[in-house]
């Protein structure tokens, strides 16, 4: 091997720096003389290629936990309510009153009772059924999340002071769920299997 030899075209060309006759400009390394490209940016949770699966963003993780825990709370207080009906139902009987106006305004009661327990039971199956979605499902079950914390909000505020806690935890679903990256996990592409 002999790189001095002028007919070798292996060789280095002796006097000349590497770069083969380009201008090296401070900073740069020896190249082609193109500037480099910036890293291409992948949408959130893309993996760089088609049909990567894309893990649950933590702000979507958390709304679904706090529909568990605000359903669950609202079918235990339906449960509650409508056992509290009869019980006070039972107990107004027992007390003696014949009235025909307290026996029709103990009907009321209890039956605008189990009404609001039913209501709250119907509103805590579907909190329960949306948060079950959250794995699977799309720009519908986004939207219907959002709707159901604004409820939340809503039927929080006539409940103030007692319904604080359920109107930050219904302000935190609406947060959550409507972020860019919530965006992105509920219209993500769904794998076909």
């Amino acid at each position: 091997m002999s790189f001095g030899e002028p007919n070798n075209p292996y060789g280095q060309p002796q006097g000349q720096q590497p770069g083969y006759g380009y201008p090296q400009q401070q900073g740069q390394q020896p190249g082609y003389g193109y500037p480099q490209a910036p890293p291409i940016q992948q949408p959130y949770g893309a993996g760089g290629y088609p049909g990567a699966v894309m893990e649950m963003p933590g702000g979507v993780k958390s709304a679904r936990v706090i529909l568990w825990i605000l359903s669950s709370l609202n079918v235990i207080g339906a449960l509650a309510v409508i056992a509290i009906s009869f019980t006070l139902e039972s107990e107004l009987s027992n007390s003696g009153a014949t009235s025909a106006e307290a026996d029709a305004f103990a009907d009321l009661g209890q039956g605008l009772m189990i009404g609001v327990g039913i209501f709250s039971a119907i509103v805590g199956a579907l909190g329960m059924v949306l948060a079950a979605k959250f794995k699977s499902g799309g720009s519908g079950v986004r939207v219907c999340t959002i709707v159901y914390g604004s409820f939340m909000v809503l039927f929080s505020i006539f409940s103030l002071p007692a319904g604080i806690i359920s109107l930050v935890l219904g302000i935190l679903i609406i947060v959550f769920v409507a972020k860019a990256d919530g965006a992105a996990w509920f219209n993500r592409q769904k794998q076909q299997y």
